[in-house]
């Protein structure tokens, strides 16, 4: 019964606020709701409640705040209170959500600006004083109406008082921007008339359907950036099965290459290009028979031949899921080698990309010391020599060398990367993050 009961008294409260408002509003009602300044506002609060914007959870860009307390400035209480019923309005023709939640939005964004027009200071309009008062009461209206609803949502879903009116903290940004362009467009009105502010508020409104078409993008990226990673995350794992190596290496890779090409001097963005290219060097290993995959097989030349395809299958593959070029051109050339008898295009010395050279240390360095992925994994001092004894001829010596430097001091745990883990390194949500901003 309880739980019943707290939607309807939060119903009832949002009925009883809606009526005051409304009783208010018919007590207040003048010429001023039919002068130039309350149609400009009113049209400009509507388009933009229509494209308000949810730039996170809590955050809301939207001109509608703006033009109301305009109203409360310059026209009095009945626009004020109009202008917020028939934006919330506008809005929830299109939204549809609970009527009892439009009912509080418009009481507790209409009533204090009914209580603000009201008793709204004889201040200049342009003087030294008006932005100091417009700012007060604009600050005294936001706070009533987030401690209004946050109450009423708290008596709706039987949460506690305390921790419902403790405001995110990122809203404050988005709130001090909304005062700010409320003072302004007063002063601009104040200052050059209906015409030059008629043409601001459209600027204000274009801001808005802006804002909306730049967060859509970036959620259509987001989502095409974690359907791409899921693809490529879901192909890595199923290579895990058929190898258990697989994700293993791929993350050992991607650390010592992100790690050497930190210790060259390289730019973030290339450590990071080539974390993701040693995370999925081998992705094109996928496409392998089973027989291939399997260990202690005896492999005949068109088992070579197949293998030797791997990278220009992976950078395919990479290329069709899209967001990967870069990355695509590092796997198809990660086994190049230096003196020009690599795979899959021949390349020699430097026209093999620095970042490609990068992956290929890194995969021969782990491929030795990892017990894994050789049947006698040799010591990290000796798997050196080794990378030393083919620099310049398989490897390009002075990746080598930067590798040493990078394993100088190092533990055990990390020159052997037997507990590389690939969820860590994959860390999918801040991937899908950097790819949504592009």
């Amino acid at each position: 019964m309880e739980d019943r009961g707290r939607p309807r008294a939060a119903g009832a409260l949002a009925l009883a606020a809606c009526s005051g408002g409304a009783l208010w509003f018919a007590l207040t009602a003048d010429g001023s709701l039919g002068e130039p300044l309350f149609f400009v506002l009113l049209g400009a609060a509507v388009l933009a409640a229509l494209l308000r914007t949810h730039v996170k959870d809590t955050i809301v860009v939207s001109g509608t705040f703006a033009m109301s307390m305009l109203a409360v400035a310059f026209l009095g209480p009945a626009p004020a209170f109009a202008i917020v019923v028939v934006a919330e309005l506008a809005q929830w023709a299109v939204e549809r959500y609970r009527v009892s939640a439009l009912g509080i939005t418009i009481a507790f964004a209409g009533l204090p600006n009914l209580a603000a027009a009201t008793w709204f200071p004889d201040v200049e309009a342009g003087g030294v004083t008006f932005p100091i008062v417009l700012t007060a009461i604009a600050i005294a209206a936001l706070v009533v109406n987030f401690a209004g609803i946050s109450a009423w949502v708290a008596l709706r879903d039987g949460e506690r008082l305390a921790e419902a009116l403790h405001p995110p903290r990122e809203m404050l940004g988005a709130l001090a921007i909304n005062v700010a362009l409320t003072v302004a467009l007063a002063e601009f009105y104040a200052q050059s008339g209906l015409g030059a502010m008629t043409f601001a508020v459209l600027v204000v409104v274009a801001f808005s359907y802006m804002t909306r078409l730049v967060v859509q993008s970036r959620d259509r990226a987001r989502a095409y950036a974690a359907l791409s990673w899921g693809v490529l995350s879901g192909l890595l794992r199923t290579l895990d099965e058929r190898d258990p190596r697989a994700a293993r290496h791929g993350a050992a890779v991607a650390r010592f290459s992100r790690d050497i090409t930190a210790q060259r001097g390289l730019a973030r963005q290339d450590q990071e290009l080539a974390h993701t290219a040693g995370l999925l060097h081998d992705i094109g290993r996928f496409a392998l028979s089973d027989r291939v995959m399997e260990r202690g097989t005896t492999l005949t030349d068109p088992d070579w031949r197949t293998i030797r395809r791997h990278p220009t299958i992976g950078a395919d593959l990479l290329r069709d899921v899209g967001l990967y070029g870069p990355v695509a051109e590092i796997v198809r050339a990660h086994h190049e080698r230096w003196d020009g008898r690599g795979y899959p295009d021949g390349l020699e010395g430097e026209e093999i990309p620095e970042i490609a050279r990068i992956v290929a240390v890194a995969e021969v360095y782990d491929t030795l010391t990892a017990p894994d992925t050789y049947r006698t994994a040799l010591t990290s001092f000796e798997a050196l020599n080794e990378l030393r004894r083919v620099a310049g001829k398989q490897l390009d010596g002075d990746v080598v060398e930067s590798l040493a430097r990078v394993l100088a001091g190092r533990g055990t745990e990390y020159r052997h990367a037997e507990a590389a883990d690939y969820d860590a390194e994959l860390d999918l949500l801040r991937r899908v993050d950097e790819a949504a901003r592009g």
